[in-house]
């Protein structure tokens, strides 16, 4: 957020991802989709009568699946940006339909740390900034886990210093 003679312009957060969750997202997108690939084409191999209509959803959805774990995060990567300033957390997601979450510093509640197995695998980490919002906490997933946990210390600190009561 920049202010300019009294005018306040949202600009987009400027850190992004750390390139790894392309890989983190593929991944677990790929293994979506196997699930029921594999189903089909099992049940597919096994009840010869219904094999073509089980087999040809089993392919349809392998070229689709495939498709989208190729294209669909490299596009999450350029989108899905960050910001943590002394007043708020910062956080746009969304491909189509974008998202701006701001969290102020004075409204965070608790400030979690997570890593998935797949996250582990690849050295990622989600921080979850919990606040007194309806709207629910708002989630940085694919930082690198240290970047992750030196941000979620450094969130402590801040909302240590911020005067509010959190609700």
């Amino acid at each position: 957020m920049t202010t300019g003679e009294g005018t306040v312009r949202l600009r987009p957060p400027a850190n992004t991802l750390d390139p790894r969750a392309v890989r983190w997202w593929r991944t677990r997108w790929l293994l979506l989709t196997a699930a029921p690939v594999v189903v089909l084409g099992v049940l597919g191999l096994l009840i010869e009568p219904a094999r073509f209509w089980l087999l040809l959803p089993a392919a349809v959805l392998a070229a689709v699946g495939t498709g989208c774990a190729v294209l669909l995060p490299v596009w999450w990567y350029r989108v899905h940006r960050w910001e943590v300033t002394e007043e708020a957390v910062y956080v746009r997601t969304g491909v189509l339909w974008q998202e701006w979450r701001i969290a102020p510093m004075s409204r965070i509640q608790t400030v979690d740390t997570v890593r998935g197995p797949l996250e582990q695998l690849y050295r990622l980490a989600t921080v979850t900034v919990t606040t007194a919002s309806a709207r629910g906490a708002v989630r940085i997933g694919g930082l690198d886990h240290t970047t992750a946990a030196e941000l979620a210390e450094q969130l402590t600190r801040i909302t240590q210093d911020t005067p509010g009561d959190a609700t």
